[in-house]
């Protein structure tokens, strides 16, 4: 009986850090970062972005990630930043469906290409729906996906040991 609910436990465990796993993390620009000289909607073709995925931004502390309206985003207004960092590792979890907007809030970097807007859906979802006020979640910190990957194969490891030397009590 002890068995079966160290195993019932172990599958408890791996399925607590699969499961977070599942949502990707997208670093802005990849190896070039958040800077200017970047064509960042080129950069978004391809990626289906969905709610509970991460974009991380890595930039020198001279720039910000600014979170701003589709107006402002569109016009490259400054000063009127929904949200704004300047930590030179700004990390963003994406909490809602529709276009969510970033600029650099530098005078002169958004009209010099420092802007991305950014469709998200929902993951039972293939469109979006545009909000204006999106729920984003700003940390400093770089969460990546390693970690995940890193402390699934761990759990999987001990999994595995833990039912062969059960294995070996029969």
């Amino acid at each position: 009986m002890a068995s079966l609910s160290v195993g019932v436990a172990c599958v408890l465990l791996v399925l607590c850090m699969v499961v977070p796993s599942l949502a990707a993390v997208y670093t802005v620009g990849d190896t070039s970062g958040w800077t200017t000289g970047i064509d960042y909607s080129t950069w978004t073709q391809g990626k289906t972005f969905k709610v509970g995925d991460t974009l991380v931004f890595k930039y020198p502390t001279f720039h910000t990630v600014d979170e701003v309206s589709s107006s402002d985003y569109s016009t490259c207004t400054v000063g009127n930043a929904i949200r704004s960092d300047n930590s030179g590792s700004t990390t963003v979890t994406l909490k809602a469906a529709g276009t969510h907007y970033f600029i650099c809030g530098v005078v002169g970097h958004c009209g010099n290409g420092m802007k991305l807007a950014v469709k998200v859906v929902s993951s039972s979802s293939t469109t979006a729906t545009t909000t204006t006020n999106p729920d984003f979640s700003y940390s400093s910190s770089n969460r990546s996906s390693f970690a995940a990957y890193f402390t699934t194969w761990v759990a999987l490891i001990v999994i595995l040991v833990i039912n062969v030397s059960l294995w070996q009590e029969f």
